[in-house]
């Protein structure tokens, strides 16, 4: 079998439908949307399998839908492959799902915790106040250079450094939006994202918070596979850094660029997007030639990963 690693998305990937297919054909699937709408209370299976659509993209519904849709496909994987992926590892939310794979956290557990981080995230900041636009075209030095010169007192940060050319920055809208003609003046390009709020920067600082509370009453368990976070670019083996890399995350920039390249040096060959969408295997085409890209969300998805891990990548 090929040297994989898992990749798990992140906010965004959500789409209505997701996971419908899986639970309908794999009973172990079912079980993850099932556990999920016990725990929540609601059902979150409802809304990813038929929408609407904009209640499935508030913040508090996708984090736990993405989740879900993930951990769903992950193990789909593993019991039709016998796959133990040589790493796992997420782009911010998906971090959750690559700890719920590596058996630090249960999916119940995960659910209600990601359900409160995105209640507490789009409440951070009052509707209108935040924004976040990605820079394309720059090197991350010049992008963190022009949020400096932009934020005129103001919060902007780079939030995602996600390879490839590509900065996310997240602050107040004011000050994005006067980063917005510097960066065409230096011959980069920037566009707005549609997010509910400013991620990955200290406008989060009170999510952080209310997120600390909630993960000191949480247990976590020694990761079974090492999980890469996006925090430091490195390898998480000890359950008891887990809850503070998770609050750190809140505001801390996603360090995607390094987290692959440190997926790299595990000597990865084949990485699976396990989770909707493939946002993933697009940031890592441009990242590194080393690591094969194959999505793996969905019956279809799945199949073709199962061929190429038992053809050997």
């Amino acid at each position: 079998m090929a040297a994989v690693v898992c990749l798990f998305p992140g906010q965004g990937s959500q789409r209505v439908g997701m996971g419908r297919d899986l639970a309908g054909r794999f009973p172990v699937a079912r079980r993850c949307f099932e556990e999920a709408d016990d725990r929540l209370g609601f059902g979150l299976s409802r809304l990813c399998f038929e929408g609407p659509e904009d209640e499935l993209r508030s913040t508090a519904h996708a984090q736990p839908a993405i989740l879900t849709a993930s951990v769903a496909a992950y193990r789909v994987l593993a019991e039709t492959t016998g796959l133990r992926p040589r790493a796992v590892c997420g782009h911010s939310l998906g971090e959750w799902s690559a700890l719920v794979a590596a058996d630090a956290l249960d999916l119940g557990t995960a659910v209600v915790g990601v359900h409160e981080r995105g209640r507490l995230m789009q409440e951070a900041v009052p509707h209108g106040e935040g924004a976040m636009a990605a820079v394309i075209g720059l090197e991350p030095t010049e992008v963190s250079k022009l949020c400096v010169e932009a934020a005129a007192g103001d919060v902007l940060t780079a939030a995602n450094f996600n390879g490839g050319g590509q900065v996310v920055v997240a602050g107040h809208a004011r000050a994005v939006a006067r980063l917005l003609p510097l960066v065409t003046a230096h011959r980069g390009r920037a566009m707005l994202l549609p997010v509910s709020a400013p991620f990955h920067c200290p406008l989060m600082e009170p999510a952080a918070a209310g997120l600390a509370r909630h993960l000191a009453g949480v247990s976590f368990r020694e990761p079974t596979l090492p999980v890469i976070t996006s925090v430091e670019a490195r390898a998480v083996r000890n359950a008891g850094e887990i809850r503070e890399l998770l609050v750190r995350q809140m505001t801390a920039p996603v360090r995607w660029e390094e987290t692959v390249r440190a997926v790299e040096s595990l000597g990865a060959t084949l990485a699976l997007e396990t989770g909707p969408g493939r946002v993933l295997c697009g940031l890592v085409r441009r990242i590194s030639s080393a690591l094969a890209t194959l999505p793996a969300g969905d019956p279809n998805d799945i199949a073709r990963a199962r061929e190429a891990l038992a053809a050997g990548g």
